[in-house]
């Protein structure tokens, strides 16, 4: 197969060894920035030495170690898994509905998430241990999800404005819900808590974090690499599609769990953070194309960059104090959406 794509500026092999490198030099800089500033050698010494030890003679004071792997690296390996899963979904979510709107925050998903969520910390719910917080957000995120897909179907075709409105109305409605449960809570430590999903932010992350959607993420995005095909053939239609022997309406019911299952585990360690989902998928198609075989790795690069550099900006921009990263995406996300809109009215 060629390597130059229509529409693709560069080959793709330059384009994901390009947006490789973004990530690295994203992930250097988010490990060396703080109150105790590293030096890029030093920051992939200390990793390199904590990999393998034999590697690299340590030559840097040992709270130094502790700072960079103890206390940056969580954050930044999480930054990037959620900016990978969220706009890796963010494109399906596009392609299932065939909507160059649709995102996990505009349809609802993340404010389902969050009311899961929510509930867990003010309810104390511990019913599954350590996954009862991921599992609630992710029925919040598949319940939020299916309501949306319903109300826009329901009375006739679905169209762009409708799938937005429900979309908006039905993630207002969640927020709404969220801020109830989170005023009446009645616990100052639990409401500061459950504040966090609302307003998004990596802020006290640790290792034990990590695992639960850095596998939701990389098994997520494996399969929407399975089914590229299927993907691909959505984007010529529901009949072309049916045409070619695809079960439109069992493949989308499939795939709405598979993006809430991911979009939930992400929410449940990151809070709702919006816009990833909806800007990255098209830069990604002006780099790679539309071909969800290229355009899936080259999203979750640009997505796992993009967070890591967004909480870069949130911890650096006012320090020492802290901007919850969803408040920085939405600013950048809020402006995209609108140009977006008015690109695609005039079409």
């Amino acid at each position: 197969m060629s390597a130059r794509t229509p529409g693709a500026r560069l080959p793709y092999p330059v384009v994901l060894t390009l947006l490789a490198a973004a990530l690295g030099a994203a992930a250097t800089a988010g490990i060396g920035a703080g109150s105790v500033a590293l030096a890029a050698g030093d920051v992939w010494g200390i990793v390199a030495h904590r990999v393998v030890p034999a590697l690299v003679e340590p030559t840097w004071p040992r709270v130094r170690e502790t700072i960079v792997m103890d206390v940056r690296a969580p954050r930044v390996l999480l930054c990037g898994v959620a900016g990978a899963g969220l706009s890796v979904c963010g494109m399906a979510l596009q392609a299932l509905v065939r909507n160059p709107l649709a995102d996990p925050m505009l349809l609802g998903v993340s404010s389902g998430a969050s009311v899961g969520a929510v509930l867990v910390l003010v309810l104390n719910v511990s019913l599954f241990g350590a996954f009862s917080l991921p599992l609630a957000a992710f029925a919040g995120a598949l319940a939020a999800l299916c309501l949306v897909y319903s109300l826009a179907r329901s009375g006739g075709r679905m169209t762009t404005v409708r799938l937005v409105l429900a979309g908006v109305a039905t993630a207002e409605v969640l927020s709404a819900i969220a801020g109830y449960l989170i005023v009446t809570s009645g616990d100052p430590r639990k409401a500061e808590s459950a504040m966090r999903w609302m307003l998004g932010g990596f802020g006290g992350t640790t290792w034990d974090l990590v695992p639960i959607p850095a596998a939701a993420v990389l098994l997520g995005t494996v399969a929407l690499l399975g089914v590229s095909r299927p993907l691909n053939l959505l984007l010529a239609g529901e009949e072309a599609a049916a045409s070619m022997g695809l079960n439109v309406h069992r493949f989308r019911a499939w795939l709405f769990v598979l993006v809430a299952l991911v979009i939930g585990a992400v929410v449940a360690v990151s809070g709702a953070i919006g816009f990833v989902g909806l800007m990255l998928p098209h830069v990604v198609r002006l780099l790679a194309g539309a071909d969800h075989r290229r355009a899936l790795p080259a999203a979750a690069l640009l997505g796992a960059a993009f967070l890591i550099t967004a909480d870069l900006a949130a911890r650096t921009l006012i320090a020492p104090e802290e901007i919850p990263v969803g408040i920085l995406t939405a600013l950048v996300g809020g402006p995209f959406f609108l140009w977006l809109m008015r690109r695609k009215a005039a079409r």
